[in-house]
């Protein structure tokens, strides 16, 4: 008999490689723009790409509760994602985007834009590449640029249990002035939508890459 394959949701590195897919899409010239939405539901470690995870993560938590440890190819800090961390990805072509180009720059346009869709209270950036509600994290952010492509993508609680993080995350050394040295379990907060809400507001977003992201 012939073998049926078994079915299984992604894990995070799958997610991830679909991430670096497009991103490789539009740096080829295939496409101008990409996007995309994915959670797990299990909680995974991820690092940046030059992350250290002696440094960065307790390994031994998370060898002992089954965590996976991966690695995207952007930079940024160790996360841990998983159920109630909704993740977004978004892909630019710089010769279409050249407002883009500046780093510092973009990531203002691209975050000023999504927190103004997403239309909820006290919602704005923070220390440049962070999302905030009253001073608590709520969304983290990074990037990776090629010769024509700029991938950005980032974290968004709405439900995600801090503890988490304080058990599979060392507290990093480098920290944004707003944090005022807060633990983890302080320092993230959540946006306080229904994922389904959360999830139609920022695909209506993403979803307008021609209009919204234009400078």
């Amino acid at each position: 008999m012939p073998q049926i394959p078994v079915k299984h949701d992604p894990t995070a590195e799958e997610h991830l490689a679909e991430d670096r897919r497009l991103f490789q899409r539009v740096e080829d010239g295939a496409a101008d723009y990409a996007w995309r939405l994915w959670e797990i539901a299990a909680p995974a470690v991820v690092l940046g790409r030059f992350g250290r995870p002696a440094e960065e993560v307790f390994e031994a938590h998370c060898e002992r509760d089954g965590v996976p440890i991966v690695r995207r190819f952007s930079g940024g800090g160790a996360v841990v994602i998983g159920a109630g961390c909704l993740n977004f990805s978004a892909v630019f072509s710089l010769q279409l985007h050249p407002e883009l180009v500046d780093v510092a720059r973009s990531f203002e346009l691209v975050l000023g834009r999504l927190a103004s869709a997403l239309a909820i209270e006290g919602l704005a950036v923070a220390s440049g590449t962070d999302l905030a509600i009253s001073g608590r994290k709520v969304s983290g952010n990074a990037q990776r640029r090629g010769r024509r492509a700029l991938i950005h993508h980032g974290t968004l609680l709405y439900a995600f249990d801090p503890a988490l993080a304080t058990r599979y995350l060392r507290e990093p050394g480098r920290q944004p002035r707003y944090r005022s040295r807060r633990t983890h379990h302080d320092f993230m907060g959540s946006l306080g939508v229904p994922r389904e809400q959360l999830a139609t507001r920022i695909s209506d977003s993403l979803a307008d890459g021609g209009r919204l992201w234009r400078g």
